[in-house]
């Protein structure tokens, strides 16, 4: 009936316009409401509007429906709407899931080793207040809005616009139709548990659809004379389809919103209401089938839709200049907000220095890696350019109040055995740019690892870390043959040793060329190892010690790191050089004689084609002087354990069963990706190990060892989780490895 009433007013609505049709138009609004992943469907029904020629006038929208509105009014089509939304991965849009490449060295060593992490000020446990911040889903808004950047009031973009909000702290409905584009639109779909709260005018404002989801009073009171509203919102849901907290969390909010729709509904002249029943709001992988089935709400309407059109004046569609930018110059920073972090501290984090020309990427990238050190709450910013095509970064920065966090991760393989880590970290502990963190490692073996950092952005930071690893395994007997007695004869092959590492490291560091990373700095090395099997020492206790020495050496290290994941890489390169010189040295080692150690290791990753990789690393090192001193020797074998003091995974042999100070290793991996993060993949390392190659010319007379896997991963929360079957042909002899979670 209401349909027929409305093709009865256009009909009427003709006549009158055709007798005076330059002094006569309609107005039409277009209400959107939210809906999460739903909220595609908006698209489709656009498609269609688009079709019929209707001129959207005004349009007001909320959440899901908020960000469709927000990038139509700055002038994209619907069909632009479609190829970006296909384009866009939304599981690391809304996690916040910020690319490897875009951290520091210092950030990514911290990404890969804490499976949960929580606030703990005052010593209290907290929670975050939501899943992901939403940086990834305003760097998207931002790119794509950025044709339109310089526009504060709304009503002047293409389609004027506006977008609902809540004020969280006395839960009043706040129209956004001035500032901050991305940022406003941003804040309408911050819903709650999923999304940071996102503060506007010192207002603190969540997602829109807690009071207003369907804001079409809103629209009407801008001068409307036809509403248009697409609503994608959920209908009640049986106890069968309520299987977590999120979905209780959007039931009870869709009382109230349903109750709402019975009136909202008779205000809305075409009311397009696609059927989105086996879908839910975080439904994006099912994207396409969403923008069709707004097509086909839409498609219902295409009469009404043709004859409003018609009654509209046909007003040409301004064209939008797109910015289609692959570099960006960028002649100065202005920064507010900063009170506790430099102003080297943020631009050493987004890795610019002014002026400077940059790629698109590589800004995203500093963005992100600014987000990355989790220091602020919120990162807006603008780029203002001038006549010169020159740019001027307006950063606006709300510093987070957390300083402190509690964090957790467990791990098992087999050099170290099975440990579980509680962290302790302190930021701002002295100064306003320094973290202070602390592990504590318990299991099979007790450790520990303290690192205290001053990060100075450009110039050059300083760090200090203390750490200590205990393990007990077995060894081959030639492995301590240099320690033991020449006259001591054993009826084993194997010792069980117990080996220990205490290390104090000062350090300095800095950025160079942007992307690689170079350091120096001193060391003190307090090692000991020893057999409870053999022999009994000066106190008479049943052991033989072999090692029990401090070591004092300068240090130089150069790292470049770009690969999109450290464990089953794709893409990037990874190059990491190391020297030490050993000058000093106190304990058992009377012979001592100062000594160098050099080793590089080189890898690069490509994907060959979808979901199939190969990975390759070339790596090596050796010793110079102190031929007395075998202690720091190379020795290889094992898999899954975290490098320590020159011990070298090697796939086909057990962990610290081949030594010598020099060693040459390569390594190939293929890696098919079978269903989202999980990895089948085959392997071949070979090396050469022994003393003195280089000088014999033995690093090129054959490969003494080699050895071959297959083995299965998968990428969890908790780190990847892997198992491998190796075989090595010199052996005869197979070997299973096992590595569960994050590697320290």
């Amino acid at each position: 009936m209401k349909q027929i009433l409305l093709i009865v007013f256009l009909t009427i609505s003709s006549l009158s316009f055709s007798q005076d049709k330059n002094d006569q138009d309609i107005k039409v609004g277009l209400v959107l409401s939210g809906g999460g992943a739903k909220g595609l469907a908006h698209i489709g029904a656009l498609k269609v509007i688009e079709e019929s020629g209707v001129r959207i006038d005004y349009i007001g929208g909320t959440s899901m429906g908020a960000i469709i509105g927000a990038l139509y009014a700055s002038g994209y089509s619907a069909n632009q709407l479609d190829s970006i939304f296909k384009q866009t991965d939304f599981s690391t849009l809304i996690q916040d899931n910020i690319p490897r490449s875009a951290k520091t060295f210092y950030e990514k060593q911290e990404a890969e080793k804490y499976a949960l992490v929580l606030p703990f000020d005052k010593f209290k446990v907290g929670f975050p207040s939501g899943l992901s911040k939403g940086q990834n889903v305003y760097n998207l808004l931002s790119k794509l809005t950025s044709h339109v950047s310089t526009i504060s009031d709304f009503s002047k973009l293409p389609i004027p616009f506006f977008c609902v909000a809540t004020n969280v702290e006395n839960g009043k409905e706040v129209i956004l139709d001035y500032g901050n584009l991305p940022r406003a639109v941003t804040a309408s779909g911050a819903l709650p548990s999923l999304f940071s709260p996102v503060i506007i005018d010192d207002k603190v404002l969540i997602d829109g659809g807690v009071v207003n989801n369907y804001p079409v009073n809103e629209v009407r009171a801008k001068g409307m004379d036809i509403i248009i509203g697409v609503d994608v919102q959920d209908s009640l849901k049986s106890r069968k389809n309520l299987k977590s907290a999120f979905d209780v969390l959007v039931q009870i909010n869709n009382y109230r919103t349903i109750k709402d729709m019975v009136e909202k509904r008779k205000k809305t002249d075409i009311y397009i209401h696609p059927k989105i029943e086996d879908f839910s709001v975080v439904s994006f992988d099912e994207g396409k089938n969403i923008v069709e089935s707004g097509v086909v709400a839409a498609d219902s309407f295409r009469e009404e839709l043709s004859k409003l059109a018609s009654q509209q004046k046909q007003v040409e569609k301004a064209k939008v200049k797109f910015e289609a930018r692959d570099t960006i110059f960028i002649k100065e920073v202005e920064i507010e907000g900063n009170e506790k972090y430099t102003r080297s501290y943020v631009l050493g984090k987004l890795k610019l220095r002014t002026p400077d020309k940059i790629t698109y990427k590589e800004f995203s990238e500093g963005i992100n890696n600014l987000s990355a050190t989790g220091n602020f709450q919120d990162i807006n910013y603008t780029l203002i350019e001038d006549k010169n095509n020159e740019n001027t970064l307006h950063l606006q920065l709300r510093e987070s109040n957390s300083s402190m966090m509690l964090r957790f991760a467990a791990h098992y393989d087999d050099l170290f055995r099975t440990a579980a880590l509680v962290n302790i970290t302190k930021k701002r502990l002295f100064t306003n740019n320094d973290i202070a963190s602390l592990d504590l490692i318990a299991g099979d073996n007790l450790r520990y690892n303290f690192e205290y950092y001053i990060d100075k952005g450009f110039y050059w930071s300083v760090g200090f870390n203390s750490k200590y690893h205990f393990f007990e395994t077995d060894i081959p007997l030639d492995f301590v043959g240099a320690d033991l007695n020449a006259e001591l004869s054993l009826p084993v092959n194997k010792l069980s040793i117990k080996y220990s590492d205490f290390t104090n490291q000062l350090y300095f560091e800095t950025l160079f060329r942007r992307s690689f990373i170079i350091g120096l700095g001193g060391e003190h090395k307090y090692l000991r190892y020893l057999s409870e099997t053999i022999g009994t020492d000066e106190n008479n206790l049943p052991r033989t010690i072999f090692e029990s020495t401090n070591y004092y050496s300068a240090f130089g290290f150069l790292k470049y790191d770009t690969y999109d994941n450290s464990f089953f890489p794709k893409s990037g390169i990874y190059f990491s050089g190391d020297f030490h010189w050993y000058l000093l040295a106190h304990g058992r080692n009377k012979d001592f004689e100062p000594f160098s150690l050099a080793k590089a290791k080189m890898g690069y990753a490509h994907t060959v084609f979808r979901n199939f990789s190969a990975h390759m690393t070339a790596e090596g090192g050796f010793k110079w002087g102190g031929p007395e001193t075998t202690t720091l020797d190379f020795a290889l074998g094992g898999y899954g354990f975290k490098e320590m003091n020159n011990i070298i995974p090697f796939m086909g042999y057990e962990a610290i069963s081949v030594r010598g100070n020099t060693y040459l290793k390569t390594t190939l991996t293929f890696d098919y990706e079978v269903f989202r993060k999980n990895h089948i993949n085959i392997s071949a390392n070979i090396a050469n190990v022994g003393n003195d190659l280089f000088e014999n010319g033995q690093w090129i007379d054959g490969v003494d060892y080699s050895g071959f896997s297959a083995g299965y991963g998968l990428e969890t929360v908790l780190g990847p989780m892997e198992i491998k079957y190796s075989y090595s042909p010199e052996r005869d002899q197979s070997e299973w490895y096992v590595a569960l979670g994050y590697r320290f």
